[in-house]
């Protein structure tokens, strides 16, 4: 028996096994699929997922792979209407130090993630499809297709929109597809410099992008084409001929070739929830919990972090945490997944009424928490604000800020969270170093280098992100998310809290 096996190895299932194989929780991760993705399907990451990415150490590999401030050339009806980078107004700061996600495709995503969990030891199996799920209170069977079963503690379906664990369940997915569809495909493309995310829209015949990539020579193409739906809204099939009649047709511009595809498939919309995110001890996340219309590219990210906040909580649970904790998944992550389908689909709806009225402005995402920065838990139960000695509220992310340590050095305090353990920040005389543990790392905050000083804030940064004035306790979940605030002399109540999570097992 396995503690954790993770079912589904996209995205937000390599994810969840990275995060529990580093906390040294037995985990096995499977897919039906005989092999990886290799698709450019989900191709932004926004800046919450780089944070997250951060944590894991994988970071740099992931920028290097991707494009950062790509300019969108818009052009309508022949006219180009726009060439400029829609993030351009968001830059890296103190706190933020992400400020946009880049572009990049799926595939390259997927395998810098493989190859972090490799270097955790473990590795994907591919092939072995779950037809049946069974569970009773000693854990829970997989039963797979080629009659083999594996049994494990824990079981999380991180299968996509058709999940199987999900209908082995019997979860309802409710919601609504609909007639809007898309083509996409990769595609080489020559007669078009790969320094633009090129889209073309003629309000009466449809819309047409292409979106090169780094590092590879593929383009990701999206097309609509209005004159092609059947009266049941259905397109044709996709094929490399189709996709340059409709390269020929809607951007008017002579020498722009595509070869050799490497995936072709039709988006078709469906915007759906689960009802229950758990049942007993089986899990659902990703789309196997929630699926949304492509607009903003928030799908990928929320399923990662979606594993993000369920990764640490099965470690605590099994390393001896309150059994509670688990149920703070669905309370914490299902109103971000309805916010998710409420954004995306507005989203959706924008776009399809530019096309409408005549004045498409591309296909950017719009709105403040595109990047998912704002995104909160402060309705949730682990939020809990002993005392109003910070801006920021209990649920809220936990910002960055440059420090330096005692030596002088530079560090930030990213650097201080990264791991898998919870993070306690005293600022001032805050006595917080009893608190420290195997599974509590202790951060005291002051602005002078000191005896009693691990960080030092020098220019008043960290105490500028937190809102901090006097002597005050932050607690930072292993997720990066603030679970309690409290005032320096609350140290047995922070003590309490902390004792919920009890020890997760060191790596």
């Amino acid at each position: 028996m396995t503690d954790v096996l993770v079912v589904g190895a996209g995205p937000t299932g390599v994810t969840l096994a990275i995060d529990l194989a580093r906390r040294g929780v037995p985990v096995r991760i499977i897919d039906r699929a005989p092999a990886p993705f290799a698709g450019s399907r989900g191709k932004g990451l926004t800046a919450r997922t780089l944070e997250a990415f951060d944590d894991f150490g994988i970071v740099g590999e992931i920028l290097a792979l991707g494009h950062r401030g790509l300019p969108h050339r818009v052009t309508v009806r022949g006219e180009v209407v726009s060439d400029a980078d829609p993030s351009a107004r968001l830059s890296d700061s103190a706190d933020r130090p992400y400020a946009v996600g880049p572009i990049l495709p799926q595939f390259h995503t997927e395998q810098v993630l493989r190859n972090c969990l490799a270097d955790h030891g473990i590795h994907v199996e591919y092939g072995a499809e779950v037809v049946a799920v069974e569970q009773d209170g000693g854990g829970v069977t997989a039963h797979l297709a080629d009659g083999t079963a594996i049994d494990s503690q824990y079981l999380v379906g991180c299968d996509g929109g058709g999940s199987a664990v999900r209908k082995a369940l019997g979860v309802g997915f409710d919601g609504q597809g609909g007639f809007q569809a898309m083509l996409i495909g990769d595609v080489e493309v020559t007669g078009l410099t790969p320094d633009r995310w090129y889209q073309w829209t003629d309000p009466d015949r449809g819309f047409l992008a292409l979106c090169p990539f780094r590092r590879t020579p593929v383009w990701q193409l999206q097309a609509v084409p209005f004159a092609d739906f059947g009266a049941d809204g259905t397109l044709p099939e996709p094929s490399l001929d189709y996709f340059q009649r409709l390269v020929d047709d809607l951007t008017e511009q002579p020498g722009i070739r595509l070869s050799n595809p490497t995936w072709m498939s039709t988006w078709r919309v469906n915007v759906r929830m689960a009802e229950r995110f758990r049942v007993g001890n089986v899990f659902l996340a990703g789309d196997a919990a929630h699926v949304h219309p492509p607009t903003g590219g928030l799908g990928m990210n929320t399923g990662i972090q979606d594993s993000y906040n369920l990764g640490w909580k099965l470690a605590a649970v099994l390393g001896g945490g309150d059994p509670a904790l688990l149920d703070t998944y669905e309370e914490e992550r299902r109103p971000i997944a309805a916010w998710t389908l409420g954004f995306s689909t507005d989203g959706l709806d924008r776009v399809t009424g530019d096309f409408a009225d005549g004045t498409p402005r591309g296909i950017a995402a719009h709105g403040a928490d595109r990047e998912q920065l704002g995104l909160d838990y402060r309705f949730g139960s682990l939020a809990t604000d002993l005392a109003r000695v910070s801006t920021v509220h209990a649920g809220d992310r936990a910002p960055d800020a440059p420090c330096r340590d005692p030596f002088g050095d530079p560090v930030r305090l990213f650097d201080v969270f990264r791991g898998p353990q919870v993070t306690v920040l005293g600022f001032g005389g805050a006595p917080v170093v009893s608190l420290a543990g195997r599974h509590v790392v202790v951060a005291r905050v002051g602005t002078a280098p000191g005896p009693d000083v691990d960080l030092v804030d020098d220019y008043g940064c960290a105490r500028a992100a937190y809102g901090v004035d006097g002597d005050a306790i932050v607690v930072v979940r292993p997720d990066g998310y603030i679970g309690m605030t409290a005032a320096a002399d609350q140290i047995e109540e922070v003590r309490a809290y902390l004792a919920r999570f009890d020890s997760p097992r060191p790596r």
